[in-house]
């Protein structure tokens, strides 16, 4: 089971993850679980009466949009970064705050290193499942890197541009 660090009021700290991650062939056991999207568009409405907290796994090339009437159910959104220079991800977690208002945990799943936890942080994530051995004292390290920013995000930090009017 991979190492999952949680960001806690700006604190990088490891995390006890009480979430079971189900392939689409395992069978489901009792407690908190993270699905795939196809399977929880096939069983999502039992496994949410079910009384259980479900989170839903998001692929890089599937679109957050098909969960738009599901978040305020999903206690979780798992992103996937299938490989270091894959983006997409980003891009939903970005949407997942700012567009659609999602307040539950946003997670980086797969190949998530530190040196992304910057920017990761900046469009909402706000759980890692590090593939690079990170600790949560250099996951916080990592997030503090950069002092200024150069643009809006969903982190709210203020632009340098609007900085230097001030």
């Amino acid at each position: 089971m991979p190492t999952l660090i949680e960001l806690k009021d700006g604190v990088a700290q490891v995390a006890e993850d009480a979430f079971l991650h189900v392939a689409d062939d395992q069978d489901l056991a009792g407690g908190d679980v993270i699905v795939s999207l196809s399977r929880f568009q096939a069983e999502g409405e039992s496994l949410l009466s079910d009384g259980r907290r479900v989170g839903v796994r998001l692929e890089a090339g599937e679109a957050v949009e098909a969960l738009a009437y599901d978040l305020s159910r999903l206690a979780l959104v798992a992103l996937d970064f299938p490989k270091f220079g894959d983006g997409r991800s980003f891009s939903n977690a970005r949407l997942l705050r700012e567009r659609y208002g999602f307040k539950g945990q946003v997670r980086a799943v797969g190949d998530v290193l530190r040196e992304q936890a910057g920017f990761m942080v900046r469009v909402g994530f706000d759980a890692f499942e590090p593939a690079d051995g990170a600790n949560s004292n250099e996951w916080q390290a990592a997030t503090r890197r950069y002092h200024h920013v150069y643009q809006r995000s969903a982190d709210g930090r203020t632009p340098t541009f609007l900085e230097r009017l001030s």
